[in-house]
C-alpha cells in the first residue's frame, strides 16, 4: 500500500475518535506489543498494512535490515518490525525518505547522535506545523470562495466575485 493510501485508512479510521488526538491514537493504529516470534514479508505486510514491495524497497534503500532463513525467504524480527512501524509513522507524518534514511544512519550510529536525531524532529515538527498552518489558510480562502459563490462552484451564472477573472 503506498503512503498515499495508507494515510487515507488512517484518516479513514481518526475520522472516528471522538474528541482531541493523542499519542494514543498513533499506538492504536499498528499494535506491535505482541510480535515477539520473526514474521514472514507476507504478515509484516498485513500487520502494517503496506504492501511487500514498499517493504523490498524499504530494505533495498538501506532503511531496515531483513535476515534470511534456509530457504532465502526474507525473515522479519521483532526489532525489525519496531522499525518499520517507526517509519511508517513517520511516512505518515510526511518525512521525507532521504531525511528517513539519515535518521536511520544516526540511530545505527549510536546514542551519541541523540541530540542530532531530536534537532531532526524538532525541525521536522516545525515544518508540518508550518504545512499546517499553510493549509487552514487555504482552506479558509476556499470556503469564502465558496461562500461567495452561495454553494455554487461555476456550474452556472456567477453569484459573487468580480467577474469570470475572479473564478
Amino acid at each position: 500500500m503506498a503512503t498515499e493510501d495508507l494515510m487515507s485508512r488512517v484518516l479513514h479510521t481518526l475520522s472516528e475518535v471522538d474528541g482531541p488526538m493523542s499519542v494514543e491514537v498513533i499506538h492504536q493504529l499498528v499494535d506491535v506489543t505482541g510480535v515477539e516470534e520473526p514474521m514472514t514479508i507476507a504478515e509484516v505486510a498485513d500487520l502494517l498494512d503496506l504492501s511487500q514491495h514498499t517493504l523490498r524497497y524499504y530494505e533495498r534503500i538501506g532503511l531496515i535490515e531483513v535476515g534470511r532463513n534456509s530457504g532465502g525467504h526474507r525473515v522479519y524480527e521483532p526489532a525489525a518490525v519496531r522499525r518499520l512501524v517507526f517509519l511508517t509513522r513517520m511516512r505518515l507524518s510526511g518525512m521525507a525518505i532521504r531525511d528517513l534514511q539519515h535518521y536511520v544512519a544516526l540511530v545505527d550510529a549510536g546514542t551519541d547522535t541523540v541530540p542530532e536525531r531530536l534537532e531532526m524532529l524538532l525541525e521536522h515538527r516545525d515544518t508540518v506545523r508550518r504545512q499546517i498552518r499553510e493549509l487552514t489558510l487555504s482552506l479558509t480562502a476556499t470556503e469564502y470562495k465558496i461562500a461567495t459563490y452561495g454553494g455554487a462552484t461555476g456550474d452556472g451564472p456567477s453569484t459573487g466575485g468580480a467577474g469570470p477573472a475572479a473564478h
